[in-house]
């Protein structure tokens, strides 16, 4: 990392430091980012499934169409906050989000639902991993990692509470006044922590760090990332691996509901997403003495194991635990990219690059629930879908441990 003489050095160990604070906001904000805007898509599609009775690829391309959306929007994530400030941001994410919470408990037509999709693929680039960590840059340089990682296992607690809460909310007052609920909630716990606790950040850090003479812009970064080895190598790897894990989560309810009913599928999830935030916890506390690109690999196939074992056996509670072996590796698998482009690349590059990283993953991902969907349809069962994302598994596995010579 790169300091600046100009500046007295901030000690980013102490809990008085106020980036410490940002983290609790990126920690809410992803709560109800995950929990709406991601984990939320399971129970879209199988609550739509059931109420409009439209076909499973129908509303699967409609989250596929959020996610290639928000890809787009994503990659611009990194100059919003440089332009506009975090503050503002995180506000203009916030509302975005709640508005889309409305609209899809508005739905009742197959054009209001992608919509919907649209306004909540602004909600989601506004609340989730780009937003988080280019807002957490700009408050960190040492403490990076670890402050990323707790702020993520807000996205974990989203799974965790955001499901059985909306599923339950669905049971007792309907799906769309469970939607309605769930945007009133995010206004009103979010709003003010923001406004509270988002001041101006540290002059030296992320962004308003000059590293060289003639800094590098955006577009210069970008095109060098583009012709670097290791982080394409990154970039694909886990943008197959979450094509594989996104179509699975979206569709695990509609897979569980007719195996081990609605009310244990709920519970499914929120193992699964309690043992993403047990993983990332674990993790953090050896991730600098690990090779971090063996440590995904591994992830990577400890989750292609699982899924042999949801094809293969409906015993409750071998899925079920089939589940939790699966979940411990999703929190990781949204920092992990984090962690080796801050330890592979240019402190000063680090908000553009992971802008640029999600973005790809995002539209490769985009297509996960769409593709399991159409497969599903065509096969008459999840089989052939779930054995496609165990290949991509192992595929990703080979391919993240090729480094490369970087490119200068």
């Amino acid at each position: 990392m790169l300091d600046n003489p100009q500046h007295a050095p901030i000690d980013e160990s102490s809990l008085r430091y106020e980036g410490w604070r940002i983290v609790a906001v990126c920690f809410l904000l992803a709560t109800f980012g995950w929990g709406l805007g991601f984990y939320g898509q399971s129970v879209y599609v199988a609550e739509l499934q059931r109420a409009r009775g439209w076909p499973a690829w129908l509303i699967s391309a409609g989250t596929t169409f959020f996610y290639l959306f928000g890809a787009l929007l994503v990659v611009f994530v990194g100059e919003a906050v440089r332009k506009y400030g975090p503050r503002l941001c995180l506000i203009a994410g916030t509302l975005a989000m709640a508005a889309a919470a409305v609209a899809i408990g508005a739905v009742r037509e197959p054009w209001q639902l992608y919509l919907a999709n649209a306004v909540l693929a602004f909600g989601w680039a506004g609340t989730s991993l780009a937003m988080i960590t280019n807002t957490i840059s700009l408050w960190f340089d040492h403490k990076r990692g670890m402050a990323i990682s707790l702020a993520l296992n807000g996205a974990s607690f989203g799974g965790i509470v955001g499901v059985p809460l909306l599923v339950t909310l669905i049971d007792h007052v309907g799906f769309a006044s469970a939607m309605y609920a769930a945007a009133g909630a995010m206004l009103v716990l979010l709003l003010p922590v923001i406004l509270l606790l988002v001041g101006r950040p540290p002059d030296h850090h992320g962004w308003h760090v000059a590293t060289k003479a003639k800094p590098q812009s955006s577009a210069e970064i970008r095109t060098a990332a583009l012709r670097d080895v290791g982080f394409l190598t990154v970039t694909i790897a886990f943008a197959l691996v979450l094509f594989a894990q996104v179509g699975f989560i979206v569709h695990l309810i509609s897979f569980l509901d007719p195996v081990i009913g609605r009310e244990r599928a709920a519970v499914a999830v929120a193992v699964l997403t309690a043992m993403a935030v047990v993983g990332r916890v674990l993790f953090s506390l050896v991730i600098d003495r690990l090779n971090q690109r063996l440590a995904s690999a591994l992830s990577f196939l400890s989750q292609a194991a699982a899924l042999l074992v949801v094809i293969n056996l409906h015993n409750d509670h071998v899925l079920i635990a089939a589940c939790a072996v699966f979940g411990f590796s999703v929190g990781n698998l949204i920092t992990l990219p984090s962690l080796i482009v801050q330890q592979e690349f240019d402190s000063a590059s680090f908000g553009v690059l992971i802008s640029l990283n999600t973005a790809i993953n995002q539209v490769t991902y985009a297509f996960g629930p769409g593709v399991v969907g159409a497969l599903r349809d065509w096969s008459g069962g999840y089989s052939l879908p779930f054995y496609l994302c165990i290949a991509l598994e192992v595929i990703a596995a080979a391919l993240i441990m090729v480094r490369g010579k970087k490119v200068s």
